[in-house]
């Protein structure tokens, strides 16, 4: 199958969009559910003008929308067509996250939450 120019240039915008890693961490955020922009620069630990100019890009490629209620800007994913829509369920896959509308959790976030055992080596002292 061959895409039409158009296509090809709006997808590789959209991938422009996901080419720095910061902002791929903002839009797996965004893929639990809308959050405010203080919250989303707390969990990635970035500096405030970092996660709004990431944030602003996002916005810009089409992939993020917003919406101010009072004082806060909160954000959350486009949903602006089925190809994106399909595109934020490949994410959702390749980063380990629950289907839209799952119930439960994925896996690999069950994975995630159990907690850690650390596992002393073995190795004897010499006397």
């Amino acid at each position: 199958m061959i895409i039409g120019r158009v296509t090809a240039d709006a997808l590789a915008e959209l991938f422009r969009g996901l080419s720095d890693p910061n902002r791929v961490r903002i839009v797996a955020l965004l893929l639990d559910g809308e959050r405010c922009g203080c919250e989303i620069q707390a969990c990635l630990g970035l500096s405030q003008s970092n996660v709004s100019r990431h944030l602003s890009y996002l916005k810009h490629v089409g992939l993020v929308c917003d919406q101010r209620r009072g004082q806060r800007v909160y954000h959350r994913l486009a949903d602006s067509g089925p190809e994106l829509l399909a595109l934020f369920d490949f994410l959702r896959q390749a980063l380990g996250k629950a289907p839209r509308g799952a119930g439960g959790k994925s896996a690999v976030a069950r994975r995630r939450l159990r907690p850690q055992v650390r596992r002393r080596s073995r190795a004897r002292r010499m006397p």
